[in-house]
């Protein structure tokens, strides 16, 4: 009997290199990550009771290949004809080492660019680079974004339907295009790590499932690029961010922020990794926003204390991240580290102009900031008034407690 997460970390790590090989011979992406799905679900079964078989991937490519000629007859059946491809794809499967490393490589990459296309929506994209390229299965991926199975099952369905449509095929973004594309990736791994690291609704306010697999499919992408700086960084913000995990929830499952965390609970291993891959990267890489983010979450790590952090620092760090990726979210972090060097009404000013922003006008985040400004300036009706409004907007459980119970020490005071 094998354990079952020795056999989930080895079908998630093959799922992308059968499905590149299929899609490779064969096209028709949707089909053949559906036989691949059908594989992993037979393997996840059969697995751990039987063993793993001494060559798992051609296993694998085996009785997905099977699926999809089973499929391709039984249409012939239907339509009284025959499907060439079918009858010309062998039974059995060849060695493993039969496939150049390389194919793996170029594959899995390859898919990730596809599951990213442009055709898609950033849910659609996410959903669908953890199916194909993570190996989870549908089922997974709703729980992880809290809805039924049956919406999940058909968001990944319009996906695929949609990447056919728009005539995508299994081959590497054009030059003019890659740079884009990869832009994508990135973007979508790092939505899938927050998704998990402070999930935007339920009871919970971390989510495991998430995180890792994100964590994997960084560690991935930096593989398959070890010259792209963007890379790197991504990877490093992911660890060091990570690293917070254990001694950001308390015992009752309640939020604690950055500056009230036991550090001695940080993941230290995760921390060396994050600033040894970020500080590699910046020796040679142009900065840019995932490398700064990574930069900023390095300061943070390397304080042993909160009062020891180096604000000056992060303040530099993040105008440099405003300047060459202008955002909402950048600049209403930028109001906190600048108010922790040039005082909070400092900060405030700079959240004024967020007020006027669609993308943050009542967003909770906003509110909660300017809550908390409030509060280091001593104004602790207005702070209340803006934690609650932070609460009300919320859909994240831990988070609403937390701005109530802000709210509700400083109604105490008055």
């Amino acid at each position: 009997m094998t354990d079952d997460r020795t056999v989930e970390d080895l079908l998630r790590t093959l799922a992308p290199q059968v499905l590149g090989l299929l899609v490779r011979r064969h096209g028709q992406f949707d089909r053949c990550e559906d036989a691949v799905q059908e594989a992993l679900l037979a393997a996840s079964t059969q697995w751990p009771e039987q063993g793993v078989p001494d060559n798992p991937r051609a296993w694998l490519r085996t009785v997905a290949t099977r699926r999809l000629t089973d499929e391709w007859r039984s249409e012939s059946a239907r339509r009284d004809r025959e499907l060439a491809v079918a009858l010309r794809e062998p039974t059995y499967a060849p060695p493993a080492d039969a496939e150049p490393a390389v194919a793996d490589a170029d594959d899995t990459l390859t898919l990730l660019f596809l599951c990213c296309h442009p055709a898609l929506t950033g849910s659609a994209q996410v959903a669908l680079t953890l199916r194909a390229v993570g190996g989870l299965s549908t089922a997974q991926i709703a729980r992880a974004h809290l809805v039924p199975e049956a919406t999940m099952s058909q968001r990944i369905r319009r996906a695929k339907q949609r990447i056919e449509a728009a005539g995508a095929r299994f081959t590497m973004p054009a030059p003019g295009e890659r740079d884009e594309r990869l832009r994508t990736v990135l973007r979508v791994l790092y939505l899938i790590f927050n998704e998990g690291y402070t999930a935007s609704s339920g009871p919970d306010l971390h989510r495991a499932e998430l995180t890792g697999e994100a964590i994997r499919l960084a560690r991935i992408l930096r593989g398959l690029l070890p010259d792209d700086g963007e890379a790197a960084g991504l990877l490093a913000l992911m660890l060091l961010t990570d690293a917070h995990r254990a001694a950001r929830v308390g015992p009752d499952g309640e939020l604690v922020p950055l500056a009230e965390q036991d550090r001695t609970r940080w993941d230290a291993a995760a921390i060396e990794e994050g600033i040894a891959l970020i500080t590699e990267a910046l020796t040679w890489s142009p900065p840019g926003p995932y490398q700064i983010q990574a930069a900023i979450a390095a300061v943070h790590a390397e304080a042993p204390t909160a009062a020891e952090t180096d604000w000056r620092q992060i303040v530099a760090l993040y105008r440099l991240l405003a300047r060459i990726a202008p955002n909402p979210m950048v600049t209403l972090n930028q109001a906190v580290a600048v108010a922790m060097v040039d005082g909070p009404r400092a900060g405030l000013a700079l959240l004024t102009a967020l007020d006027a922003d669609e993308r943050t006008a009542g967003h909770h985040r906003l509110a909660a900031v300017r809550g908390h400004l409030l509060e280091l300036a001593g104004e602790g009706g207005e702070a209340r008034d803006a934690y609650l409004a932070a609460a009300r907007g919320t859909t994240s459980l831990p988070e609403q407690r937390y701005l109530e119970l802000r709210a509700a020490r400083l109604a105490a005071q008055r």
